[in-house]
């Protein structure tokens, strides 16, 4: 029988960025921390919601630095080094 051939999956190009910014938006309820390059693309984002924390531990500060250490480590593969940071809320 005759093998059928799988079409090549194709790989996302990880683009190198080594200036960016980082937007935060902070609520009572949830920290949320976007890093992007100097044109706006989304290059990494997280939350208090995906660094592991549910109801009302979402809020605090812990939680807030545990997201955005969580961004930053994906944005540092993408070679972000430096950032301007733009902070949002109460």
């Amino acid at each position: 029988m005759a093998q059928k051939k799988r079409p090549k999956a194709r790989r996302r190009e990880r683009k190198s960025v080594p200036v960016g910014r980082a937007y935060i938006q902070s609520t009572f309820n949830n920290t949320i921390v976007t890093l992007t390059d100097p044109e706006g693309n989304v290059i990494a984002w997280g939350s208090s919601g995906t660094a592991g924390f549910k109801g009302s531990r979402k809020g605090t500060p812990y939680a807030a630095q545990m997201a955005a250490r969580e961004a930053v480590r994906k944005a540092m593969m993408h070679g972000l080094r430096q950032v301007e940071v733009y902070v949002k809320g109460p």
